[in-house]
């Protein structure tokens, strides 16, 4: 009989640990901040040591600054807000200091945000003097009438909102000048464009509440007028309170006729699927398939974070309240 006990107890105590694990394992945190710096043929072969320790520092100093806000209790737009402008004012990103140029030798950016509580979004394309393009993309959000606004349009709205306006060759990099005297030239065309540094962010807040921006130069290259998905509400940037937030980067063109950040939003919504599923069905089929070359981030109501791209490498991190985090580059990379 004090075998039996014994065995009883033992059995009890295995249930209970199994219990206790896997509560710690489905945990919600009261908060989490997940980001991107763009996907493409990223190799580590490639990457130089103090190159990739610069992405990897930068990346961290984005988080930190919107966990900060989300840990005192701040709002997931401001938590977005705040990440972004770390990854504009870095030349290592196509956003921002670092955008690309077009085909005329021109920095034009673009940006979006939106508020997954309300679904109140606002967007900003072809600008060339806004310093911080994801805070001209709120102003419009939050005081217009509109969603989008473009090239002097917009300039002249953020000047009047008071946003720091600087001169266009504040824009100007060196890395990105040389890449854009490379491809006038025909020279590593091909590779050049399969780089796409966009820089998106998504969060969620201690009240429930998502928010997801990105903020880019576009495609290097482009043509005079081009607009990509990153300020097309459903293409580049979604939240939604009820499903999840997500940030795109890619080839626009085919995150435009996909709606791929709705998409995602929609097959959790409407078919009842995982955030992961969506996001891996989306870009790692649907897209693909297409020859869509790009990824998202993105993150769910209960803090479960998709991080799908279908290129050799994507700039990615994440931190949550639980204390789970992580920078991420290539793709064989652990999630």
């Amino acid at each position: 009989m004090k075998t039996v006990k014994i065995i009883y107890a033992v059995i009890l105590l295995i249930a209970f640990s199994s219990c206790t694990e896997k509560k710690a394992e489905i945990e919600k945190p009261e908060y989490a901040i997940v980001i991107h710096g763009g996907a493409g043929t990223i190799l580590k072969k490639n990457m130089a040591p103090g190159k990739e320790a610069a992405y990897i520092e930068k990346m961290q100093e984005a988080m930190a600054a919107g966990e900060a806000i989300l840990k005192n209790g701040g709002s997931s737009l401001d938590a977005v807000e705040a990440t972004i402008h770390i990854m504009e004012d870095s030349p290592l990103f196509n956003a921002g200091k670092g955008a690309v140029y077009t085909e005329a030798g021109e920095n034009e950016m673009d940006a979006s945000i939106m508020d997954g509580s309300n679904l109140m979004a606002g967007a900003v394309a072809g600008v060339k003097t806004i310093k911080h393009p994801i805070s001209a993309a709120r102003l419009v959000m939050e005081n217009s009438k509109h969603v989008m606004m473009a090239r002097e349009g917009a300039e002249i709205f953020a000047e009047q909102q008071g946003l720091e306006i600087v001169d266009p060759s504040y824009f100007k990099s060196e890395r990105r000048w040389n890449s854009y005297l490379r491809m006038k030239e025909k020279q590593e065309a091909e590779e050049a464009n399969k780089k796409h540094g966009t820089v998106g962010c998504v969060a969620l807040d201690k009240n429930g509440n998502i928010a997801a921006g990105t903020s880019t130069g576009g495609m290097m290259m482009k043509m005079w007028g081009r607009i990509g998905d990153t300020p097309v509400i459903g293409a580049g940037t979604y939240a939604n309170n009820k499903t999840c937030g997500v940030s795109s980067t890619g080839h626009g063109e085919f995150f435009i006729r996909n709606v791929v950040a709705y998409d995602i939003s929609a097959l959790m919504e409407y078919k009842g699927w995982s955030l992961e599923k969506a996001a891996n069905y989306v870009v790692n089929e649907k897209l693909k398939t297409q020859g869509g070359e790009g990824g998202i981030v993105s993150l769910d109501k209960d803090g479960n974070i998709a991080m799908a791209f279908n290129t050799p490498g994507m700039y990615r991190g994440f931190i949550k309240s639980t204390g789970e985090s992580g920078i991420f580059i290539y793709e064989k990379e652990d999630n």
